[in-house]
This record gives C-alpha cells, sequence and structure tokens, in this order.
C-alpha cells in the first residue's frame, strides 16, 4: 500500500529537527548525520536502511542549501566472529581467522580485493554510488592503527571508573535463588538484521587485576582478540595484556601504542562526541534495555559529547528470493535487488515508509505489482493529481541535492517486458519487434530507450523465475485439444483468429480476448462483464494459454500474442 496521504513527510520532519538540533549544539557549523556498517559478510538490504534513513534526511537538508555530512563509518577493525555460510570461495579454513581484525582477515578465494572487509564492502559501495547516495567514508581500522583516537583512548582508560559505573547498571544480575532474570526474546528477523551492524559485539569491557578495562588489544603474537588487560598505569600509559589463546604477555605503552581499539559500548559514543554527531538511526537490535545505543546514551556525557537524535528502524524483509540467488550468502545485498530493479523503485520502498515501519522488498511476483504501483505515481506526478506525502516520497526517489538519477527514457510495463523477454528467451531482434508493434502509433526504434528497465526485467526472469515457471511457446499445434474442442469452443477461435489483424496492438488485442467471450454471448465487445461473463473469459483464456503455451495461466494473453506473431498465433490456433 502506498503512503498514506494524511501522514507528514517523515524526512522532512526529521530534517527539521536535526537542524534545529544541530543549530542548538553547534551554531553555524556542517550538520553531521551517521551510518555504521560492519563488512563481516554480504552487506544486505536491512543494513541499507542504516544508510538510507540518514541518507534521506542528509538530503534533504542539502536541498534547503545546509552544509551537512553523512559519516559512514566502517566497523572494519570489528574482529571476525564466525565463518558465514553460503559464502562462495571460503571453507572452515577461515576459521582460523576468528578474532583478527575484519581487515586482516584473507578476502575469500578469487577476490580481488587485499582483506575481508575490503572484499564486502566493494558491492554496496557499488550500490550507493548507483543510488546516488552522497557520504563520507570512515574506515575504523584507519582511525585506529594511525592513532587518531589516541586522546580518546587514553582518556577512556582514565575514566575507566566511570565507564564502569554505567555498564554496571545493564550488566544482567542474577536474582537470589540463582536465577537471571527474564530475557525479552529476540525475533529470528532481528538477530538477522543485527548482522552487518557493530551491535554483533556487544562486549563491554574486562576486568583485571588492575580493575576494568574499556580498551582490548589485538595480541602481537597471533594478531587476536582474545586479550585481557591486566594492568595500567595512567601515568605512564603502560598497560600489560596476555592473550588467552596462545599465553602471550606484552607491556605496551599505550600512548605510543595502536594495535587495539575500544569495546564497542565505550567506541560508540566515544565516536558521536569525536564526531559531533547529530543524527544516527538505530536498529531493533540496539534498542533494547542495556544495549548499546541505550547505554552509550549515558557514556556519551563522559567523552563531553551528546547522543544523537534519530529513529529506531524496524526490519526489512524479502519475499520470494530464488535459491540460486540466496546460495551466495543467506539474504539479498542492495546489488542484487538493483539487478532486478532500477535505483529509483529501491530508493522509493525505504522513503515512502517512516523508518519504525517494517516492509518487504519483492524478488517474485510481487515486483511487477511494485512497478505498476510505480507507474502509477509517476503518471500522477506528471498529471498534477499526486497527493503532497506521495509527491515527496517520489522526488526524493528520483532525484537527490546533486541532480536527477538516470532514468528509462521510456519506461514500458515492467510487466510486459519481462513478459516479452520471457517469451524471446532475451533475443534482442525478437524483443526489438515486439515491443514496436505495442505501441504502433509511437514504434520502439532501439531498445536502448526502454534500457535499464528492460535489463532489469530480463535479470529478474533469468535470475528469479524458476524454469518450471519459464514459458516456452509450442512449436506445432495440439492437433488432439483443437479436434476435441465443441463447436462453441471452435467458433471462439475462429473469431479470434478473424479479428488478429485489425487488433494487432497491445490494446486492440486487449480489446479483442476481452471481447470474444461477449460476443460468443450475444453481447457487444464492449459490453460491461457481469460475472457469468467473467466466467466464460476464464475458460476461453485457460483454453488459448493450453493451445500456446500448454499451461492454463502465463504472460497477460495480448503481450504474448504479439510476442507469438500472427503467422505463428494462426498455426497455433487454426480449427
Amino acid at each position: 500500500m502506498a503512503q498514506s496521504s494524511t501522514e507528514t513527510d517523515w524526512v522532512s520532519r526529521f530534517a527539521d529537527e536535526v537542524i534545529a538540533e544541530a543549530e542548538r549544539r553547534a551554531p553555524g557549523k556542517p550538520v553531521v548525520v551517521a551510518s555504521g556498517l560492519s563488512p563481516s559478510g554480504p552487506i544486505h538490504l536491512g543494513n541499507l536502511r542504516e544508510v538510507m534513513t540518514p541518507h534521506l534526511v542528509a538530503d534533504e537538508i542539502r536541498r534547503r542549501g545546509r552544509e551537512v555530512r553523512h559519516l559512514i563509518s566502517w566497523d572494519d577493525y570489528d574482529r571476525y566472529r564466525k565463518v558465514p555460510a553460503g559464502v562462495p570461495g571460503i571453507d572452515e579454513s577461515w576459521a582460523q581467522h576468528i578474532g583478527k581484525p575484519l581487515t586482516s582477515v584473507p578476502a575469500p578465494a578469487g577476490s580481488p580485493y587485499p582483506n575481508w572487509a575490503e572484499h564486502f564492502k566493494a558491492a554496496f559501495v557499488g550500490a550507493l554510488a548507483e543510488m546516488g547516495v552522497e557520504y563520507d567514508p570512515i574506515s575504523q581500522t584507519e582511525q585506529y592503527t594511525t592513532g587518531a583516537y589516541r586522546e580518546q583512548v587514553l582518556f577512556a582508560m582514565k575514566h575507566r571508573g566511570d565507564i564502569d559505573a554505567v555498564l554496571d547498571q545493564y550488566r544482567t544480575k542474577q536474582k537470589p535463588g540463582g536465577k537471571k532474570p527474564q530475557q525479552k526474546p529476540v525475533d529470528a528477523a532481528e538477530l538477522e538484521a543485527a548482522e552487518g551492524s557493530g551491535a554483533a559485539a556487544e562486549d563491554d569491557g574486562s576486568t583485571g587485576e588492575g580493575g576494568y578495562f574499556p580498551y582490548k588489544p589485538y595480541c602481537g603474537a597471533c594478531g587476536k582478540d582474545f586479550t585481557k588487560v591486566t594492568s595500567y598505569d595512567d601515568e605512564t600509559t603502560e598497560m600489560t595484556y596476555v592473550c588467552t589463546e596462545d599465553e602471550f604477555t606484552e607491556t605496551v605503552k599505550l600512548s605510543e601504542f595502536n594495535r587495539g581499539k575500544l569495546v564497542w559500548k565505550v567506541d560508540w559514543p566515544m565516536r558521536w562526541a569525536f564526531e559531533g554527531v547529530v543524527f544516527e538511526p538505530s536498529g531493533v537490535d540496539h534498542s533494547s534495555p542495556g544495549s548499546s545505543f541505550q547505554v552509550g546514551g549515558q557514556i556519551v556525557h563522559i567523552f563531553g559529547g551528546e547522543q544523537p537524535i534519530g529513529p529506531m528502524y524496524a526490519f526489512v524483509g524479502i519475499s520470494g528470493m530464488a535459491k540460486m540467488s540466496s546460495s551466495k550468502g543467506g539474504v539479498p545485498t542492495p546489488a542484487d535487488a538493483l539487478k532486478i530493479m532500477e535505483p529509483q523503485l529501491l530508493r522509493w520502498l525505504y522513503a515512502r515508509r517512516r523508518p519504525n515501519q517494517s516492509f518487504k522488498i519483492a524478488f517474485d511476483q510481487e515486483i511487477q505489482r511494485l512497478y505498476d504501483e510505480w507507474d502509477k505515481l509517476e503518471a500522477k506526478v506528471a498529471d498534477g493529481s499526486v497527493l503532497p506525502a506521495d509527491a515527496a516520497a517520489h522526488s526524493r526517489a528520483v532525484r537527490t541535492a546533486a541532480g536527477e538519477l538516470p532514468r528509462t527514457p521510456r519506461p514500458m510495463p515492467y510487466r510486459t517486458l519481462a513478459s516479452v523477454v520471457d517469451i524471446t528467451a532475451g533475443h534482442d531482434e525478437q524483443t526489438l519487434r515486439i515491443l514496436s508493434d505495442l505501441e504502433p502509433e509511437k514504434p520502439l526504434t532501439s531498445l536502448d530507450e526502454v534500457r535499464p528497465r528492460l535489463d532489469r526485467a530480463e535479470n529478474w526472469i533469468t535470475t528469479q523465475v524458476p524454469a518450471d515457471q519459464r514459458t516456452l511457446v509450442r512449436e506445432e499445434a495440439d492437433v488432439e485439444l483443437l479436434s476435441s474442442l465443441d463447436e462453441e469452443g471452435r467458433e471462439s477461435l475462429r473469431l479470434l483468429l478473424e479479428g488478429l489483424d485489425s487488433h494487432w496492438s497491445l490494446d486492440g488485442l486487449t480489446t479483442l480476448v476481452y471481447g470474444v467471450p461477449k460476443v460468443m454471448a450475444g453481447l457487444e465487445p464492449d459490453a460491461k462483464p457481469t460475472p457469468e461473463l467473467k466466467v466464460a473469459q476464464r475458460t476461453f483464456f485457460a483454453l488459448l494459454y493450453r493451445l500456446l503455451v500448454t499451461r492454463e495461466t502465463g504472460p497477460r494473453l495480448p503481450t504474448l500474442l504479439l510476442a507469438v506473431g500472427a503467422d505463428r498465433v494462426r498455426k497455433l490456433l487454426a480449427v
């Protein structure tokens, strides 16, 4: 369903709040919004909401002439936690790297990228470029290993007692009798959404002989984070840690040491203060009691900053991802979606729903309905009948502050394009012939006029529609079925064949196939359908499908007839 016209445009509302908050905090300075992503595996369409929510708000602020920075923090210095299932080019031998930073783990076999993090960042970065998302990337590996956060790390260690006191309020305490408090069950979909976000590792630090420490070194021997700080001197910054993996121990000066990071629940609020972030949404995984976003709201004050404003965003579901695609690593990515839909449609799906509303992205037949809905919206925008909230969502889908996204010059219906490439098996000459016949008064002269939409529809047919649902036109007439028809069935086919030449266009054939059962019932071709007539039409359509494509359903009959061609239709239907 489309967004309700009575709803205010959520993007504008957030932009108003963010500008006001930015002015309160730092008048005259660029507005800072942020997203955080962990390239621990394929970065999926749920994670895209982490980027699209601030992107749309930042873009609205930019449209108003304000300077704004959208930071995307790549949490590529996070630990490698597990070997993900279904990712090509890896096997269980990658388990030996668990505990290392993502930038120190080898990329899957055959990858052109130098490490695990860069491999999984690449597809997402390409998708963002296609969608017109403007941002400033920040590599956390780079920030930590170059000492950019040195002062913040030393500050956190010095104020570890204050940090520990905040965290301690949220740590799970055992009740008398040894029972832990009941935890709210987490939905499986929400857990899926958590993948690819820093919340995946909710470690809040370690306690050694010298008390609590919010810093985690990567071991100097094995490179992993199975480490525990055992002592720290605030004056000299001398820190000793031990690795439980290989019993390696080392004493270093933290003021000169760059091989480690603050634990996540401290790292995130530190960055809010460091970057001056005003707006950052958080997923369901971050927003439960005691989670990193809640705890960070208190820890950020220790660093002299304020928590960003921003909504909790809901889960993004998928309908009908074919097994052949999902085997590439579980849930589909933005790059997967952009193979079957144009960037405008994908942007619209995120723009038209408030962040706290869940929605689904269609990889099944539903994509045709979505495209129909999109084309109706475009028509309403063109004729001025569009409602304000729908107009706002459309505008955010088709353009950014930098300009209009490239679009298909002649956007023919997606379902029609899909049907045609299904029938022609992607044969360009045949496809052009059929598409030219669709609108004889303004024939198509080149397939480039319907690209990239045509290519997306072809990709959808070839990757998402199972082979047994593809359309195969008969080579020879079904003589047995034709000879078994009664006089009524034969007459209906004769009427159809007689009208082919005079109705040879998409609109004409639509009138013809719906009109034949009307004429057979003694009505005019433009008579209004009755329940009885609808039954007769369905029976007639089923007969045509069986005679043309061996099944009782298929692409829309007018499109199918055009695709098959008049001569072949006569050959298959002649009685």
